[in-house]
This record gives structure tokens, C-alpha cells and sequence, in this order.
């Protein structure tokens, strides 16, 4: 029987943008001492391009927007924690990547939001030039400011390539950041509480 596939994959660019990035990193290559005219590299300026453009897609996304597409009326007063979630950004110093797992909680006062909503929010301000520190906060407002919940809660744990490929070339390095409000920071068993779930790891 021959077997049937539903995937197809549709990635959207400006092309004029695409056209004149291509354009610099075609300059780079040849700057870097590389002949941009080889058949190796003959697309890879057009490629980077468009690795780039995916890579900051958040410029041209409303975290803020992405939460309250999904709020719901709900009573729940407990915290809400969203753990491990995956998120890739660029360091804007060196534009290496840094890589790593962010760990959200809010809780509610009257409204909810969808869980996926929350590693969309995480994914939306990662995919931008970005230094931790500031994506840790940006995280915490955008949830803050969306939901106006009694408290919010992000850890951010990442490994920097700038710090592995070149400077000190520290492998095993890993930087945590962490932002709170409210109850969170008010309350030391509320707090503690997160820091406990989210270094549990439960099989």
C-alpha cells in the first residue's frame, strides 16, 4: 500500500527582505575570505536569510495579544505552572544562540488562560535578538499585564554559546535568571513552593 503523507511545509517571507539580507550575508561571506560564488555556497546567503527572518519572528508577534486570544472566567486560585518549556533565542551581543527550558507559573484571580498560550508567549519574546535578563522579565510582564493574576513566576535556565564557542569556552556553563510579582514575591512559601516544582523531576 503506498503510504500517504499530509505534511507540507509552507514557510511565509517578505521577499524583498529576504532579497536584501541575502544581499549582506553574500558581503560577509566574502569578507570572511569565502568565494560566494561556489556551488556550496551559492544559496547560502538566501538560506540564512531565511533562517534569520524565523529565527526573530517575535518582532512582528503581540505576546500580550496571544494570551488574552484565549482568557476564561474561572475561580481557580491555585498556582498554575507551566515547566520545561523549550526555547531557543539569539544573543544580541555576539547574535549566537543561547538554548534552554523556562519555567512559568501565575496565579489566577478570575481568569485563566490556555497552557499553550503561556510556551507561545515564552517562544514569541525568545525569537528576537535577546539577552536572558531581559526575556526573563518581558515574560513575567506580558503574563502580568494580560491577566492581572496575584502573582507571577518565571525561571529561566540557559546555556550560551557565546560563552562555549568562543571567549571564555566555559562548556558546561548554564546562567539561571528569575523575575517574580506579587504574591510571589510577598509570600516566601509561595515562592518556595515554585522553586520546589520546578526542581522536581517526576518520572
Amino acid at each position: 500500500m503506498e503510504e500517504k503523507t499530509n505534511y507540507l511545509r509552507e514557510d511565509r517571507f517578505d521577499e524583498e527582505t529576504i532579497r536584501q539580507l541575502g544581499n549582506h550575508y553574500r558581503e560577509i561571506l566574502r569578507l570572511l575570505g569565502e568565494n560566494p560564488a561556489r556551488e556550496g555556497l551559492l544559496k547560502t546567503p538566501e538560506r540564512v536569510a531565511k533562517a534569520m527572518a524565523f529565527i526573530t519572528k517575535g518582532y512582528n508577534e503581540n505576546p500580550v495579544e496571544i494570551i488574552r486570544s484565549a482568557i476564561f472566567r474561572e475561580e481557580y486560585k491555585q498556582m498554575v505552572l507551566v515547566k520545561d518549556i523549550e526555547l531557543y533565542s539569539v544573543c544580541e551581543h555576539h547574535m549566537l544562540p543561547f538554548y534552554g527550558k523556562a519555567h512559568v507559573a501565575y496565579i489566577p484571580d478570575g481568569y485563566i488562560t490556555g497552557l499553550s498560550k503561556i510556551a507561545r508567549v515564552v517562544e514569541s519574546f525568545a525569537r528576537r535578538l535577546q539577552v536572558q535578563e531581559r526575556l526573563t522579565v518581558q515574560i513575567r510582564d506580558c503574563i502580568q499585564e494580560a491577566l492581572n493574576p496575584m502573582g507571577v513566576a518565571v525561571v529561566i535556565e540557559a546555556s550560551h554559546m557565546c560563552m562555549q564557542m568562543r571567549g571564555v569556552e566555559k562548556q558546561g556553563s548554564a546562567t539561571t535568571t528569575s523575575a517574580f510579582t506579587g504574591i510571589f514575591l510577598s509570600d516566601s512559601r509561595t515562592r518556595e513552593e515554585f522553586m520546589t516544582l520546578i526542581s522536581n523531576k517526576y518520572r
